[in-house]
């Protein structure tokens, strides 16, 4: 399994947690304090239980984001690079045309 499924499938563990938690939460028969107070001690120890992995999952996304946007700068750099060139060697071909005429 790669890395991109590992994150995509730990994210889709995460959030089905959290729905089965709310949704127990919220079809227990207890009053609207009780619930809401449960709702936000679950909210705190799925943040605690979870966040190193959200953060670890982040970073990993902020990382191949900066992967990704490098080699897309790299390769619009040498296809730049690439035009430039064929309109030097364009220009360079029509002077010494002009020079052979004169």
């Amino acid at each position: 399994m790669s890395q991109k499924d590992s994150i995509g499938f730990g994210l889709g563990i995460l959030a089905g947690v959290i729905g089965g938690v709310i949704a127990g939460v919220l079809f227990a028969p207890k009053s609207g304090e009780q619930t809401r107070q449960e709702l936000k001690d679950a909210a705190i120890k799925i943040a605690e239980e979870n966040g190193p992995k959200l953060k670890k999952a982040k970073e990993n996304a902020v990382n191949q984001y900066e992967i990704i946007r490098c080699k897309l700068e790299d390769s619009y750099n040498k296809f730049n690079s690439k035009i430039k060139a064929k309109k030097m060697a364009k220009a360079k071909s029509k002077e010494e045309k002009d020079y052979e005429f004169n």
